[in-house]
């Protein structure tokens, strides 16, 4: 079972490992990448936040090194010789987006340093998913950080699945190190395929998931609901109406405020209605990375 009372009234400390990268739209790119947003609405949410990646070093690794600063992201980013990770984005009338990710870029060749080593073993709760380990070197830095956590870090695994990006191995070695587990509508077939799972549904995949010692699953619809499960509590929420105009880093605020909420103390019906809230405002601004309103966390 999970336990998130032993972390109330607790300096939490958390980071994103994966990909720091620049979502490049026609009008220009916007810092982003799906752990590095966790992070980023993780200090808004009151928790102490850092990055783990790498970026090259050119004019765009040099930028996102200046932008997390001036958005108050500590951040341990090795330095490789391969381009800052960038994704053109496109998206629908309704802000839904399309992406093309570079391939061989600076997050997938993640150089492990003592730094970070320290960094990760101090750590309540860490945040990763699948895009960062398409390339073996960031995949084996990845794995590596993970097992140095401490025993009572939460690991955060947002499957996240991107293009062609994964394989079975990559997410059965990321489910043996997790606390927490977050998916939406278009993932849960392929997880439940893997795991042999016949009938597709949530309810079904979280029976596997407590199998396996894993007691909290996120669940998300996209604009119709999101479902949290935590040990023996079920919670379904309904997606608020915005008019959207960039979906991009929704579920990852999402998920940061959600997690965040709850190692803070806050209880499960509480902690999801301020994610939903969370996320259709981040819906409502270009770019992943948006400054929430004091006034929502009220």
């Amino acid at each position: 079972m999970l336990n998130f009372s032993v972390y109330k009234n607790k300096r939490i400390k958390c980071a994103g490992l994966g990909e720091v990268l620049f979502d490049v739209y026609p009008t220009g790119p916007k810092i982003g990448g799906a752990t590095a947003n966790f992070a980023f609405h993780c200090r808004q949410n009151g928790i102490e936040a850092a990055v783990i990646s790498s970026v090259g070093k050119d004019a765009l690794g040099f930028l996102s090194r200046d932008l997390l600063a001036k958005k108050f992201l500590p951040a341990l980013l090795s330095v490789s010789d391969r381009p800052t990770g960038t994704v053109n984005v496109t998206l629908s009338d309704k802000g839904i987006p399309n992406y093309t990710f570079a391939s061989d870029t600076a997050y997938d060749n993640i150089n492990v340093n003592d730094e970070m080593c320290a960094m990760v073993s101090t750590l309540d709760m860490i945040c990763f998913g699948t895009l960062a380990q398409r390339n073996q070197k960031s995949h084996k830095a990845i794995m590596r950080l993970l097992d140095m956590t401490k025993k009572d870090c939460l690991r955060v695994f947002d499957v996240n699945l991107r293009g062609d990006f994964y394989t079975k191995e990559i997410i059965e070695g990321s489910l043996q190190r997790s606390e927490i587990v977050k998916c939406n509508d278009d993932e849960l077939p392929y997880l439940c395929s893997i795991a042999g799972i016949k009938e597709i549904n949530p309810d079904n995949y979280f029976e596997y998931l407590k199998s396996m010692d894993i007691f909290c699953f996120i669940y998300t619809e996209g604009a119709k609901q999101s479902t949290v499960y935590l040990n023996d509590q079920k919670s379904v929420q309904n997606t608020l109406k915005v008019e959207a105009v960039d979906t991009v880093g929704a579920g990852d605020s999402f998920t940061a405020t959600l997690v965040s909420q709850l190692m803070k103390g806050t209880d499960l019906k509480t902690a999801h209605a301020l994610a939903v809230k969370v996320a259709a405002f981040v819906c409502t601004k270009k770019g992943a990375m948006p400054e929430i309103p004091y006034s929502m966390f009220d």
